[in-house]
């Protein structure tokens, strides 16, 4: 499969993320220096429990609609859409079945 193309690399993690007893599958896409870019596939109602927040990161939906929790306030996020990730313990819910991809700058 072509790494490049998102579509399916969104449709074939969703299956996987369907047949998992956790509800999820990932896979790291890029790695170059400090940035990583990972594909994220949930299943409605699976979450990312709440984590620390690299240095610098955005989140892109593919498919689906996802909440990203933060004591400062939760976003809905659906299809098509492109947020920051707040510099703080933030979490990620599946509002439905959703793929996203997370571009990050790590130390």
């Amino acid at each position: 499969m072509d790494m490049d193309d998102l579509n399916a690399l969104a449709v074939e993690h969703l299956a996987l993320a369907r047949s998992s007893a956790h509800g999820r599958s990932a896979r790291l896409l890029l790695r170059e220096d400090t940035l990583r870019q990972t594909i994220i596939a949930l299943t409605g109602g699976s979450a990312l429990d709440e984590h620390n927040a690299p240095p610098a990161a955005s989140l892109q939906v593919l498919q689906g609609a996802v909440r990203l929790t933060a004591p400062s306030g939760d976003v809905d996020l659906a299809a098509g859409t492109l947020h920051p990730i707040p510099q703080e313990r933030h979490g990620l819910l599946a509002v439905e079945d959703a793929v996203v991809l997370l571009t990050a700058v790590n130390d």
